[in-house]
């Protein structure tokens, strides 16, 4: 019941704080034009009060779930610097998954739980290496036919987790967008955002 209460008073403050918005009415240039999806989610990440997640906040996924913004790179051969540190873990994800994992582990922290990250983003060339260590996924081993990694977007992460830790993931994981989304993997947490 608490949950269901807290998510109605974030409504109505989402709510009261689109009512304060005054954007100016401009009509968009032929092809330019903003879906109202995008402009609400930048106003809800703009005014979240510290420490909300906004989850979906200023970016967008193709149909495949691909960031539109790192698409043409391909799996596995996005640049460096197209990619965001997450804290000074030396890891590197997709921005936005980079900015939820990190409060993610503040979070975490918080309360006392300790959570390990032991892989992120993978190049197409070191996927093809854990298919040769490990064995594909679909033949019992457990790496994803290269190109196809979600590790290979940087939107993956593999934890090292205790199992209080893996309590604290499956409690709290899905507020900041990452899920427990691979049988036989529990280390394994893919950024879904809603």
């Amino acid at each position: 019941m608490d949950g269901i209460l807290a998510i109605s008073q974030r409504m109505a403050q989402i709510e009261v704080t689109l009512g304060a918005i005054s954007a100016p009415r401009v009509q968009p240039a032929a092809g330019a034009a903003t879906a109202f999806s995008e402009i609400l989610a930048r106003a809800v990440a703009d005014t979240a009060p510290a420490g909300t997640s906004t989850v979906g906040a200023s970016f967008e996924l193709n149909g495949d779930g691909v960031p539109v913004e790192l698409a043409a790179y391909g799996n596995g051969r996005i640049p460096r610097d197209a990619l965001e540190p997450v804290g000074a873990t030396g890891h590197r994800l997709w921005a936005p998954a980079a900015q939820s994992f990190e409060k993610l582990l503040s979070a975490a922290a918080a309360d006392g739980v300790s959570i390990g990250v032991t892989d992120s983003y993978r190049s197409y060339d070191v996927q093809v290496d854990v298919v040769r260590r490990k064995g594909l996924y679909s033949e019992g081993g457990l790496g994803a036919k290269p190109g196809t990694s979600q590790h290979g977007w940087g939107m993956a992460v593999d934890l090292d987790l205790d199992p209080s830790a893996q309590a604290w993931m499956r409690a709290n994981a899905a507020r900041f967008g990452f899920v427990e989304d691979t049988p036989r993997e529990p280390w394994h947490w893919a950024f879904q955002p809603s």
